[in-house]
């Protein structure tokens, strides 16, 4: 059985709010090469050379999480985040009378004081009108995709595809804000992963099982990658022997540094975005960035997962991926770095 745990293990740091002239690039803008716009960019050489991203940082403020959760307590800093979203603030700046005119207060005095409680972190503020700071958009984003504020349940519905294990028919379901598919013969569990409510809205039983696939798949790709889907700090990835409360015989767990967000899966799982393990099975008539992934053992259980490393050696194991014929035997150390591969035809 395979079962994909994501957590978090302990509590996030408080994120750091920037002022409201900002000194560092936007998501979405980029610098051109050599213009003064380009903090701590340096002639490409070694990488041992390369700058140190923390000498140069400057925190240029930080709001407690208390203070950030009670700036957003309150009925009309919600709506005009909302009102920000419905203007059009993605692309421009939003004046103060049409942010006014949108939300359902009468005093413009009051307003300003609702709207000055999120300039700053969640909104920023400039000489064209108010606009979103990334905390701001995010809170609006958990809203509309129901993280924060719905909880919603959906009972069994067929997925397309067989079982790995034993070839019978497989159904979904979605309970505590979590999508599980499993095999409704064998009762083999192939995924269960949080997703956000807000996912089921506008979807059919049909559509839900390829949004979920990438979603997933993203997340973890993500995270092989040594980035954190939740905070973008950096993940440390190890592989697990025996690993606790889990039926696998060898895991993979991914630990943010940051915020402690925690991803464990099979080994087969971080190989969905391994160069030579697409092009093999590319050239193969699998797609597997759009196949699902739970199609496939290798990548939902450790059927084909070997141990090949000693006692007194770091964890080592070895992947067989059957695809048309032939086999990609992919070797992968104990940090989830694919070290060897050899194809057998």
């Amino acid at each position: 059985m395979s079962h994909f745990d994501r957590a978090t293990g302990a509590e996030p740091r408080a994120a750091d709010a920037g002022s409201e002239s900002d000194s560092h690039a936007e998501p979405g803008l980029r610098s051109e090469p050599g213009t003064e716009a380009e903090p701590g960019r340096e002639s490409a050489g070694d990488e041992d050379d390369a700058p140190d991203l923390a000498a140069g940082r400057r925190t240029e403020s930080r709001l407690p999480p208390a203070e950030a959760f009670a700036a957003l307590g309150n009925d009309t800093r919600v709506e005009i985040l909302e009102a920000l979203l419905e203007l059009g603030a993605d692309d421009a700046p939003v004046s103060f009378s049409a942010l006014f005119e949108r939300v359902d207060l009468a005093d413009s005095a009051n307003f300003s004081y609702h709207l000055d409680q999120l300039a700053g972190h969640f909104v920023r503020r400039g000489e064209e009108g108010y606009e979103f700071r990334y905390p701001g958009r995010k809170v609006v984003s958990a809203i509309f995709t129901g993280t924060l504020t719905e909880r919603a349940q959906l009972g069994f519905f067929p997925v397309d595809g067989g079982c790995y294990d034993c070839d019978g028919d497989l159904h979904g379901w979605y309970v505590d804000d979590t999508l599980t598919i499993g095999c409704a013969d064998c009762g083999t569990v192939h995924v269960s992963y949080p997703f956000p409510s807000g996912g089921l809205d506008d979807r059919s039983a049909a559509d839900l099982p390829e949004a979920f696939h990438h979603y997933v798949r993203h997340h973890y790709c993500l995270a092989a990658d040594g980035v954190c889907p939740e905070c973008t700090g950096t993940v440390e990835t190890t592989l697990v022997a025996d690993p606790d409360e889990s039926a696998l015989d060898v895991a993979v767990e991914h630990v943010c540094t940051r915020c402690r967000y925690r991803l464990r899966s099979t080994v087969g799982l971080t190989l969905l975005d391994h160069a030579e393990t697409l092009v093999f099975h590319a050239n193969r008539g699998v797609d597997l960035n759009t196949e699902p992934f739970w199609a496939f053992d290798w990548c939902v259980s450790d059927a084909r997962t070997t141990v090949v490393s000693t006692d007194d050696e770091p964890l080592r194991v070895r992947l067989a991926l059957p695809c048309g014929g032939d086999e990609l035997r992919v070797v992968v150390d104990e940090t989830g770095t694919v070290v060897e591969t050899t194809l057998a035809e």
